[in-house]
């Protein structure tokens, strides 16, 4: 096996470029929702997502939704290609047991609060 990227090796960050490697290369997920979904703190999720975005594997688009501030989180395509080498490497496939194409697992869309929007 390759060496490590020490960057994706850690845990958090493996799930958080797992989930971003699902969406289509147009969609992005907010930041609230990832959170719920990973189970991570505020605190947690932010400095996951600044080390990540910190080696150029995400994305952070920051906008006003209904005139509320909402982060939303990209995969870049170095990002993607990381992940996706990391995750085929430790599983042979690259199946997680997250999975955002899932119907099963989104949660309904609106306005005031999107989960997944195209870039």
């Amino acid at each position: 096996m390759d060496s490590l990227d020490t960057v994706i090796h850690q845990p958090a960050r493996l799930q958080i470029m797992a989930a971003l490697s699902q969406l289509k290369a147009t969609e992005k997920v907010d930041f609230a929702f990832l959170k719920k979904s990973l189970g991570l703190t505020d605190g947690n999720l932010g400095a996951h997502l600044a080390t990540l975005e910190e080696k150029g594997y995400i994305a952070l688009d920051k906008a006003f939704v209904a005139r509320h501030p909402k982060t939303f989180v990209s995969a870049t395509a170095p990002g993607r290609a990381a992940g996706n080498h990391r995750a085929t490497g430790l599983s042979g496939g690259g199946n997680f047991p997250m999975n955002f194409r899932n119907p099963s697992f989104r949660r309904p869309v609106s306005s005031a609060a999107p989960q997944l929007i195209p870039c």
